[in-house]
């Protein structure tokens, strides 16, 4: 923690003690008077214009510690030097401002510190606290430093009833503030019992140690250089430095020695009467000095040795060092601690997830048990079905075997009957021919009708032609018409003659209809006969592909006599007509 920080948190104590509205802000008027006062202890040149330009009245209204941080730094801080001025009058002005507000000590003077005791207390608390506002000190340093404080006065802390009073105090900012510090202290909850004088001698003990960085106090027999002589002195040991003095007040200082990474101690043999003798050496003297037992000359020679680590490593403060050590061991403990709470949470997510899977795991046990049993009473069923589809087929096969051997007695007689129609058809094929010779025979006839027509045809034309040729002569054939009417008679008879002939040859036509009617009834009967076979034949095709491949007989045939008796048919349909 550098000397900045360190002066901004006794400045933070100051600036809020002067917002009394608890506003963040302070008047300017007030924070002139502090940026004085600041320049006074710290020992930097005053530059009152730049304090009067700055703080000069407006209408700004009051300044909030962010407005007043700019010039803190460039006019107070950037101008401070180590070493330049007495830290502990900055620290009284600060706490005079800040206790004057919130420290509130037992009116009945019945606290177990002092007023002084408390501004050292609160420099301990400021050097230890965490470095962000507002201030608040971690339970770990408060149990360290009540601890030192106990150590100094040879007791020992009651760990148990300060975790009491952290589990039922609350902690803002993850801490306690200077002030329930104080009162925590002042309570006497923890110094029970102890004289006010003693708490004040270890106060100040730790005070020395840590914010004065003394790492050891005490007297010392001390060999002079010249002389020679032995003289007892009241040794302080800094980081930097081993002062003595006459006396433990420290009034009277009468010499240093500065220590470096080039200095040493070493442990002396007895002699001259002295015993439990070290020196330390440095670059330009030896100091001989003798302690007053083993024990203390064990302690010092560990100290100076600590003096000297520290300058050789370029530290300044040991326990500014072992404050950084602790806070990066309250870090790792955090980080460590915050892995295993993750750990934890994630071994439970794990184990949730592993219950969860385990309910998944049993419910697709008990659902492949269901499918099991399922699948069994399917299996049961497929085999059950299996066995009466076995069966049904079984008994279809032996119909079968029934059927097929009623088919085949069945084959036997449609081929006997078969036989009969092929016969039959031979019969009407034989009948057939017949009929078309007669049919060629009545084409002929019906030919020689129509030669007869054309002739008749060509005879009745002649005849008009005559009869216009008579009409014409009728006048001049007068006289022929008795010849004419006896040939007309002659005609007449002849035409009777031809009537009579015409009623023959229709008697005869009748006749024919007659014999072609009866034909047609015997063809229709035939082709019926024919028809009902040849279904006959396909559907017991159609039954005998499904067991065999029967050779179907006589197909080109009856597709031929089919034909044959349409085209005899329509040939009839067509001397009918002629013949009307």
């Amino acid at each position: 923690m550098d000397l900045r920080a360190e002066l901004l948190k006794s400045i933070w104590y100051a600036f809020t003690a002067l917002d009394v509205e608890k506003s963040g802000k302070v008047s300017k008027s007030q924070l002139k008077v502090l940026s004085h006062n600041l320049y006074t202890v710290l020992c930097i040149p005053h530059d009152p214009v730049a304090l009067e330009e700055h703080f000069r009245d407006d209408d700004d209204g009051p300044v909030s510690s962010q407005g007043y941080m700019p010039y803190l730094n460039k006019y107070i801080l950037d101008k401070v030097e180590e070493g330049a001025f007495v830290k502990e009058n900055f620290d009284e002005l600060c706490w005079t401002l800040t206790a004057k507000k919130n420290y509130k000590p037992d009116r009945n003077g019945n606290g177990v510190v002092s007023h002084q005791d408390a501004f050292k207390l609160w420099c301990l608390f400021n050097f230890l606290s965490e470095d962000k506002y507002p201030l608040v000190m971690v339970p770990d340093e408060v149990e360290y430093l009540l601890k030192k404080i106990c150590t100094a006065m040879n007791v020992e802390l009651n760990s148990c009833e300060l975790d009491d009073y952290f589990s039922q105090e609350p902690q803002g900012q993850g801490g306690v503030t200077v002030w329930q510090f104080l009162d925590m202290v002042n309570s006497g909850r923890f110094l029970r019992g102890i004289e006010q004088e003693a708490i004040s001698m270890a106060v100040e003990e730790v005070y020395q140690e840590v914010i004065e960085d003394v790492l050891k106090q005490g007297y010392l027999w001390k060999r002079g250089q010249l002389r020679r002589n032995w003289s007892e002195r009241w040794f302080t040991l800094k980081p930097s430095v081993l002062s003595y003095y006459m006396s433990e007040e420290r009034k009277e200082k009468k010499g240093s020695i500065t220590l470096d990474k080039h200095c040493c101690v070493e442990v002396l043999p007895d002699r001259d009467g002295k015993r439990c003798m070290f020196c330390v050496k440095t670059s330009s003297r030896t100091y001989e000095m003798s302690a007053s037992d083993t024990r203390q000359r064990q302690e010092w020679t560990l100290a100076i040795q600590t003096a000297i680590r520290l300058q050789a490593e370029g530290k300044k403060s040991l326990h500014k060092d072992l404050k950084q050590k602790r806070r990066e061991q309250r870090e790792q403990r955090e980080q460590r601690k915050a892995a295993k709470e993750e750990e934890t949470q994630r071994l439970k997510q794990l184990q949730e997830e592993k219950e969860r899977k385990l309910q998944e795991l049993e419910l697709l046990k008990e659902a492949q048990r269901q499918a099991e049993i399922l699948l069994q009473e399917e299996e049961q069923r497929r085999r059950q079905q299996h066995e009466e589809m076995q069966r049904t087929l079984e008994i279809q096969l032996r119909e079968a075997e029934q059927a097929r051997a009623s088919m085949q007695a069945e084959m036997v007689l449609k081929e006997a009957e078969a036989e009969r129609q092929r016969k039959r058809i031979l019969e009407l094929e034989e009948m057939q021919e017949r009929l078309q010779e007669a049919l060629q025979q009545e084409v002929k006839a019906r030919q020689d009708e129509e030669s007869m027509r054309y002739a008749q045809a060509r005879l009745l034309a002649e005849e008009e032609e005559k009869l216009k040729q008579l009409m014409k002569l009728k006048e001049e054939q007068e006289e022929y018409i008795i010849k004419t009417q006896r040939e007309k008679q002659v005609l007449k008879q002849e035409m009777e003659n031809k009537n009579k002939c015409l009623e023959e040859a229709q008697k005869q036509l009748e006749e024919v209809r007659v014999n072609r009617q009866r034909a047609d009834q015997d063809v229709m009967a035939a082709q019926r006969k024919l028809r009902q076979a040849s279904t006959n034949v396909k559907h017991w095709n159609v039954q005998m592909n499904r067991l065999m491949h029967p050779i179907g007989p006589g197909e080109k045939r009856t597709n031929v006599s089919t034909g044959g008796f349409t085209g005899y048919k329509a040939h009839l349909f067509r001397r009918e007509s002629s013949l009307k």
